[in-house]
């Protein structure tokens, strides 16, 4: 269904590990923020995503939440990311949760990440090898900081919201002024590069806005699927300046 597949496009794009330690150790500490989203399809609004990072103790939290809806169909996501970040600025995920639930059949996953054993627990199962993967939304982030060091090509190891270890090659192809819901804004174009997949993915990241997404569009068979853009964007690093 086209609906699912831009709840899909949603969690994507909100559902992105080779480091340059030496360069994100240069950089800011991530700092809170709320965004929130629309959710497009032909122009049309079918929904909003929202996206906000907060300090838990010594940790980080992430959040993300998506309701999307046409006629009797509706798709409703949620995924919640504990980490921490070492010294390097690298980042070390402690847990993760999925569910989704509306239209068709309600899913859910947990993960669990056992640093002192390099162990990951999924659905509290027996455990796997832990090779520095990340969940399926805290690559996210590590963009922001790649980005903002320069680099130009990205690869990363995640275990995604089915519980299945993928491979996510990104690669920045320029710039562009982007009008949107929040406004006129200056984003980093990168393409993510599947060799293997009908499907293509564009992402916009904005320097302006410590290099948040600020737009996803999503292709398959040469044909849009739909496109994400941000509406409203607020954050303790923008508050203090």
């Amino acid at each position: 269904m086209q609906l699912i597949n831009l709840g899909r496009l949603a969690v994507l794009f909100l559902s992105l590990v080779f480091v340059n330690q030496t360069a994100l150790a240069e950089q800011t500490k991530l700092v809170g923020f709320d965004a929130e989203y629309t959710v497009n399809r032909f122009g049309r609004s079918l929904g909003l995503a929202k996206l906000s990072l907060s300090t838990e103790n010594e940790n980080y939290r992430l959040n993300y939440y998506s309701k999307v809806s046409a006629f009797f169909l509706s798709d409703i996501r949620s995924e919640t990311s504990l980490f921490s970040v070492n010294e390097d600025q690298s980042l070390q995920p402690i847990s993760y949760a999925y569910s989704r639930s509306g239209t068709g059949r309600n899913k859910s996953l947990k993960l669990d990440f056992d640093a002192t054993n390099t162990a990951i627990i999924i659905n509290q199962g027996e455990p796997i090898n832990w090779q520095g993967e990340l969940d399926n939304q805290l690559y996210r982030l590590d963009v922001q900081l790649r980005l903002a060091a320069g680099d130009t090509e990205l690869s990363y190891n995640i275990i995604n919201s089915r519980g299945q270890l993928r491979n996510y090659n990104l690669e920045v192809v320029g710039t562009e002024q982007l009008d949107l819901p929040f406004g006129m804004i200056e984003g980093v174009k990168v393409v993510f590069k599947r060799e293997t997949s009908t499907r293509e993915t564009i992402a916009w990241f904005s320097p302006q806005l410590n290099y948040q997404l600020v737009k996803l569009q999503q292709f398959k068979d040469g044909k849009e699927q739909g496109d994400i853009q941000l509406k409203r964007f607020s954050s303790e690093a923008l508050a203090s300046q």
